[in-house]
């Protein structure tokens, strides 16, 4: 089960990223992903049940947001209000790691999640280069996950 999860959202942000202000510096790092869903209930469940994320603590107070931690600190927040479908391509995804890779993909297959690999072929897993390997599915709403066996580097 993913317990420890290192997070890279594309075209958001990679990791902690520093960044130069015309004033100083200040070093900017990753918060929160928030995704607008259809179904926060939906959602929620699949990314418990899934990613084996652990809900916390809303502090909006708004019941039509739900908060997951990614752990060290970092959080994912559904947030109700998706009018239509969701319409991405892979290459725009949320990239987490897993510690056991192949308990993993069990527990896709045992939530009938279908994954496959970048090029899309069905229930296959991407090996790159490097050695590292991938999975991509889609959550309810249609976003793009990735799940590797190690951090990028």
């Amino acid at each position: 089960m993913v317990r420890r999860i290192a997070i890279a959202f594309l075209i958001l942000m990679v990791g902690s990223v520093g960044v130069l202000y015309a004033q100083g510096k200040s070093t900017v790092s990753l918060n929160h992903v928030a995704l607008s869903v259809k179904n926060v209930g939906t959602s929620a469940e699949f990314y418990k049940s899934v990613l084996g994320l652990e809900e916390i603590t809303n502090r909006t107070k708004n019941p039509e947001r739900r908060w997951l931690s990614l752990g060290d600190g970092k959080e994912l927040h559904l947030i109700s209000g998706v009018p239509g479908n969701v319409t991405t391509t892979k290459a725009v995804h949320l990239g987490l790691t897993c510690s056991n890779f192949e308990s993993f993909v069990k527990t896709l297959e045992k939530n009938k999640v279908t994954y496959s690999d970048w090029p899309g072929a069905v229930n296959t897993i991407s090996t790159r280069a490097d050695g590292v390997k991938q999975v991509y599915f889609q959550d309810p709403d249609g976003y793009w996950i990735e799940v590797n066996n190690v951090s990028a580097q």
